[in-house]
């Protein structure tokens, strides 16, 4: 383990600052709120990687929930998020764009950003770290009260999920 203290140990601190508490996550969209807090894994995972070493036990149980979950996004609706967030590019932009930035760079087709060993690779070409100033801006869009609002059932996210599924469907 490292003894000092570096820059992502403050990200990791602004990440367990957040709260769902006052949220009542059983009414969230299911397939949304799995993206959701699959994305929040995969940032917990990227700057445990960055603030500890790489053998650290925080750093292997988040390695075991995410074999588990490569399993569990292709179940059900599951499957069907990555279309769903281009299909929103191509058909409601503004719901598009207002989206998590990080949902937009992994997801959109026609961008290089992917999840590699579990970790966020936003250029996977580059070496360099990601920036703090992103993991720091992720957390923030993915718990702003109008993003979590969105995920509610019958909420904006929601009926467009919904509409996008009938689609698809016809």
């Amino acid at each position: 383990m490292l003894y000092e203290k570096n820059e992502y140990n403050h990200v990791l601190d602004n990440l367990y600052s957040k709260s769902l508490v006052l949220e009542c996550v059983g009414d969230f969209n299911p397939v949304l709120y799995f993206y959701f807090m699959d994305s929040v894994a995969h940032i917990d995972y990227s700057i445990c990687i960055l603030a500890y070493n790489y053998h650290n036990l925080r750093n292997k149980m988040n390695m075991e929930y995410m074999r588990w979950r490569i399993d569990e996004e292709k179940k059900g609706d599951r499957v069907y998020f990555p279309e769903f967030i281009n299909w929103m590019k191509e058909n409601h932009r503004d719901k598009f764009d207002a989206l998590p930035s990080l949902w937009k760079a992994i997801y959109d087709k026609r961008t290089p950003a992917a999840y590699r060993s579990y970790r966020i690779a936003i250029d996977p070409d580059s070496n360099q770290p990601t920036e703090v100033r992103m993991f720091n801006r992720w957390i923030d869009e993915f718990f702003s009260l109008q993003f979590i609002r969105s995920m509610y059932k019958g909420a904006s996210l929601d009926l467009l999920f919904t509409e996008f599924m009938n689609s698809r469907q016809k």
